[in-house]
């Protein structure tokens, strides 16, 4: 089968590419209001672009062709914070996605609590165990949709200490949740480590394997 995308309608565009890009983490994202109402919802175009600094991306669609509170916020305040999604907060970061007002509060319909940061305004989710508070570096729109890709720099890293092995965080401890097409998520069963092969030195090969 070949699909063309120009030939589809727009939700039948969506459906094929969040199927086919899978799974997908997703950032939790808090942040303030101008008159500083605090938002949080979770986005899944999300990922690393670069770790000197360490630079992330979140993409966020409009809503009726205009920005989302997401958007908005950041754009105007300049700061926000990345949640991390662990297993156990899949249903309530689920009920954060809801159309709500941007007068209404997201902590408080899902039943999370808000912490304060240390280097931006807006609020953390204190249940998620790894929080990323970052400076927005740069907003961009995309496509015809006009999607804001926000690109931030991340300026401090809170990770709960059990999750710490000495140089990064232990994944069969934070089982982290993915998210594929539809109201589909993935939680991590199996965690494979495969090294990456090393090439033999003179020939610039994989090293010849012996029968």
């Amino acid at each position: 089968m070949k699909i063309d995308p120009t030939q589809l309608s727009r939700p039948s565009a969506y459906s094929l590419f969040i199927s086919t890009i899978v799974p997908r983490p997703i950032a939790f994202v808090s942040t303030l209001s101008p008159e500083g109402r605090p938002n949080l919802a979770p986005f899944s175009f999300f990922m690393g672009v670069s770790s000197d600094p360490p630079t992330l991306a979140v993409a966020v669609g409009r809503r009726r062709g205009a920005l989302k509170d997401t958007a908005r916020n950041i754009e105007s305040g300049g700061e926000f914070v990345v949640n991390v999604v662990t297993q156990d907060l899949a249903r309530p970061m689920v009920l954060t996605s809801g159309d709500f007002a941007p007068e209404i509060n997201e902590f408080e319909q899902a039943g999370l609590t808000p912490i304060p940061s240390e280097r931006v305004a807006p609020p953390r989710v204190k249940e998620s165990p790894v929080h990323m508070e970052c400076r927005l570096e740069r907003m961009l729109s995309i496509g015809r949709s006009q999607t804001a890709l926000i690109i931030g720099e991340v300026l401090l890293f809170h990770i709960d200490d059990g999750l710490w092995s000495g140089q990064d965080v232990e994944m069969s401890l934070l089982k982290p949740l993915g998210r594929l097409s539809r109201a589909l998520y993935a939680p991590i069963a199996e965690i494979w480590e495969i090294p990456r092969p090393e090439l033999d030195p003179a020939s610039g090969r994989l090293p010849r394997l012996e029968p």
